[in-house]
């Protein structure tokens, strides 16, 4: 059964794409209100492609949408949307410190998304991947103060928001980590594990209080 599904739902991905292929971003606009599923699902794929950061809230929109799929397809357009600056040389040194980040090249990822930031400060996913490096680096301060910058310039960052989370509960402040994921939540419903750990930390801070009467 989840073999099938799997091949069914990426059968469903391909069409989307390759409808959404024809679609301009006006006409992509517009369709997101339409009542067929499909062609939502075809605008929000569009709208990865070609949209800009002036989409972002018609899409952030679309992770409320009644079919599952779109949901999706909004997440990752979203992504896609936050990871093109307008500038093809920055987008290309985006793109080696995403791979530098990958092959865990911490040191030299910092330096290429600071780098970024130099040039390009108000896009704002080179403080977010900063951020990732500097998390995953154990550099939480300066993580959090490179989420701020982040938050600064594009408020609904869920990545980010959830970062934060994250990087609360490595300093043991669940009420500050909560805050956070719930904040995350708001803007984007769909995040499993994000929504696991907001009922892990409700759960943890009721006994803390039951723990300290």
């Amino acid at each position: 059964m989840k073999p099938r599904g799997g091949v069914a739902l990426l059968l469903v991905l391909v069409i989307a794409t390759s409808a959404s292929a024809k679609m301009s971003r006006d006409a992509a606009l517009q369709a997101l209100g339409q009542g067929d599923p499909e062609a939502r699902r075809q605008a929000v794929t569009a709208l990865g492609a070609m949209g800009t950061f002036d989409d972002v809230p018609k899409l952030a929109a679309a992770l409320r949408d009644s079919d599952p799929l779109v949901r999706r397809l909004t997440e990752r357009a979203l992504w896609e949307v936050w990871s093109r600056s307008g500038d093809r040389d920055i987008d290309r040194l985006f793109a080696v410190g995403v791979e530098q980040m990958n092959d865990q090249q911490g040191a030299a990822a910092v330096q290429t998304f600071s780098e970024i930031i130099r040039r390009k400060p108000e896009f704002a996913e080179g403080w977010n991947k900063r951020a990732t490096v500097y998390y995953v680096l154990g550099e939480y301060a300066k993580s959090l103060a490179d989420c701020d910058e982040v938050m600064k310039r594009n408020p609904y960052h869920f990545g980010a928001l959830s970062g934060y989370g994250m990087i609360y509960m490595e300093l043991n402040e669940p009420a500050r980590a909560l805050t956070y994921f719930e904040r995350a939540l708001a803007v984007n419903p769909n995040l499993e594990s994000v929504a696991e750990a907001v009922q892990m930390l409700r759960r943890l801070l009721i006994q803390q209080r039951r723990d300290a009467v």
